[in-house]
């Protein structure tokens, strides 16, 4: 009996140190369900909290920032929009050619060489002559940067009664780009060139490379001029004007001074005319003048001779 007593005691021992063991662990794991739960219950109050206040504003900004091309404020995404590649600068010739009838030839001329200097432009040519000998006429060529294309070509246009006008414009892009790719790669094939000289140890390589170095450079040349040009004539743009006085119109009813004077003209003319007739028939004159004098000394001979016979 006291050995069982011993027993049951023993396990009471035993079971009572178990529970003693396992009291503390079952404490410290209520506490953590039970912190646990408070934490999950304050987050989820939190959030709906959070989203009842701020859930206006944030629709708010999600539809501007869409309609603004960004993303969605909180969406947590960050979308990379590539930026659409720079257009090439467009490169244009610009030509026109105007005809304009004014008062003043000399005084429009000036003006309009004065037009293309204020505008940062040149008078490449410029040629004057008279029509029919009563009126003036100017013919110029004028080089204007691009910019101040129009405004010149409207004052031009306003000096005078405009007759006639042309413009075109021809883009030059792919042109402007195809010569800047073949310089590029004729500098490079003129390096390379040049590199193989310096390593040539044979005068016979030196030789065929130094021709080839030259035909290379004037092909490189020949590409640097025609860009110079393309420069030129998208740079400046070229305006053709052509100046003009109006022609004299002739009086339709004419007055006494216009008669006077119309009858002065053909007094003047008749006066002329005889002038030129007794001019020519000067020559025939003067040898009928001779004849005429010969003759009448010979027929006094005749009779001179026919007296004294006739006496006798």
């Amino acid at each position: 009996m006291r050995g069982a007593s011993l027993i049951r005691t023993g396990g009471g021992t035993s079971g009572r140190a178990a529970r003693s063991r396992t009291a503390p662990a079952a404490v410290l794991l209520a506490a953590a369900l039970a912190l646990s739960g408070c934490g999950a219950t304050g987050d989820d109050s939190g959030t709906s909290a959070d989203r009842g206040v701020a859930g206006p504003q944030r629709q708010q900004a999600d539809s501007a920032a869409a309609e603004a091309g960004a993303p969605a404020v909180g969406s947590g995404r960050t979308e990379r929009r590539e930026e659409p590649p720079k257009p090439a600068a467009a490169h244009v010739v610009r030509t026109a050619s105007l005809s304009v009838e004014v008062e003043d030839v000399s005084k429009a001329a000036g003006n309009a060489r004065t037009a293309a200097q204020v505008a940062g432009g040149l008078v490449e040519k410029e040629t004057t002559e008279r029509i029919d000998g009563t009126r003036d006429s100017s013919h110029l060529v004028l080089r204007v940067p691009q910019k101040a294309y129009d405004e010149v070509l409207r004052e031009l246009a306003g000096t005078g009664k405009p007759l006639s006008r042309t413009s075109a414009a021809k883009d030059v892009t792919d042109q402007v780009v195809d010569i800047d790719s073949r310089i590029a790669t004729q500098r490079a094939s003129v390096a390379r060139v040049r590199e193989l000289m310096e390593r040539a140890g044979k005068l016979a390589d030196v030789v065929t490379l130094e021709g080839e170095l030259s035909s290379r450079q004037a092909a490189l040349e020949s590409l640097l001029a025609q860009q110079a040009s393309l420069k030129d004539r998208t740079t400046l743009a070229t305006i053709t004007l052509d100046l003009v006085e109006p022609e004299t119109a002739a009086d339709d009813d004419p007055g006494f001074p216009d008669a006077v004077a119309g009858g002065w003209h053909a007094f003047v003319t008749m006066l002329r005319w005889l002038a030129l007739a007794i001019g020519a028939a000067a020559p025939f004159l003067a040898v009928a003048a001779v004849l005429a004098v010969l003759w009448r000394l010979l027929l006094r001979r005749r009779a001179g001779r026919r007296g004294p016979a006739g006496d006798a």
